[in-house]
């Protein structure tokens, strides 16, 4: 089952690197429980064969060149760039990689339980994954904050003093998921009646609080809670019904779990610092802009130069 989605996860790696959020406190020491030996200790902070091995395997999942060599250097880089979010106090927390990770999943037509168990089989573990989306989500703030903004060389005030030294806004939404579960071997038998069902309680929807209780009164429906996002964060697949909803609930839509609409528990417009970067990071990918990770490889140089790394 596993390979089966390694495409589109690897698509849905990249969505981290946008996610972006104030001081928290999920970049932790990558150091797991397994009865592994130490390999490298980089200015004091262990990496076991165990984390190495991980890696590896997390490689092999993205179909991408793996080595026992190739997962230990990219864990030292990883040593390096956590140490460094740590220090500038600009990790995420703990409850953004986690919204990520669910959002990973549902992207990917997956439950939490069923991503965590693809990852266990690829002998990648979700600990790792997690860890991984961390640095994806807090280091290109580091960067930035160094090099001041970057694609085109412009800060983020660089690029509010252009615009009028207004931030641009965007609407943000705290959503929802609600699932009217579909059993595969039933499909074709309840399927019209599921969305039928699922329709007619969108006019009850009582709001995100309430929405537990709501769909306990009903037949395998479950609820999903999706945390903050921005406009430009939108999955493809519900943004044009998340714009065009009206009231709280999103049209329906069939899915491979069943049939589900979307619960809008907040919106409203934001132009704060999060937001601003959101936007001009979209325009940028809008108009074909490539990442340019010079800037993150001098830096990472910079720290490979100054830390104490210890091959065991």
């Amino acid at each position: 089952m596993g390979m089966k989605y390694t495409m589109s996860l690897m698509r849905a790696m990249v969505l981290g690197t946008a996610l972006f959020a104030a001081a928290g406190t999920a970049i932790l020491p990558s150091v797991t429980a397994a009865a592994t030996g130490v390999a490298v200790v980089v200015n004091g902070a262990p990496i076991t064969s165990g984390d190495i091995a991980r890696r590896a395997a997390f490689l092999k999942l993205q179909r991408s060149k793996s080595s026992t060599e190739i997962a230990r250097e990219q864990l030292i880089d990883e040593a390096l760039k956590r140490s460094e979010i740590a220090r500038l106090r600009m990790s995420v927390s703990n409850q953004d990689v986690d919204a990520s990770y669910a959002r990973f999943a549902a992207s990917n037509k997956l439950s939490t339980d069923q991503l965590n168990q693809i990852l266990d089989k690829a002998g990648v573990s979700a600990e790792h994954f997690k860890q991984y989306i961390a640095i994806q989500m807090s280091w290109p703030r580091v960067v930035n904050a160094r090099y001041a903004g970057a694609k085109n060389g412009k800060s983020l005030v660089d690029r509010m003093q252009e615009n009028g030294g207004q931030k641009p806004s965007t609407t943000e939404y705290f959503l929802q998921q609600v699932i009217f579960v579909v059993p595969a071997a039933r499909r074709n038998a309840i399927l019209g009646k599921r969305k039928a069902e699922a329709e007619a309680s969108r006019s009850k929807y009582p709001g995100c609080d309430d929405a537990k209780i709501f769909a306990a009164t009903m037949h395998d429906v479950s609820i999903r809670n999706l945390g903050r996002l921005l406009a430009p964060q939108l999955p493809d697949d519900w943004k044009p019904l998340i714009e065009k909803a009206e009231g709280n609930t999103t049209g329906v839509r069939v899915t491979d779990r069943g049939v589900e609409y979307l619960g809008i528990c907040k919106k409203r417009e934001v132009n704060d610092d999060i937001a601003a970067e959101m936007v001009f990071r979209a325009e940028d990918l809008g108009k074909g802009g490539q990442k340019d990770d010079s800037n993150s490889q001098k830096y990472v140089d910079e720290l490979r130069k100054k830390a104490r790394i210890e091959m065991r």
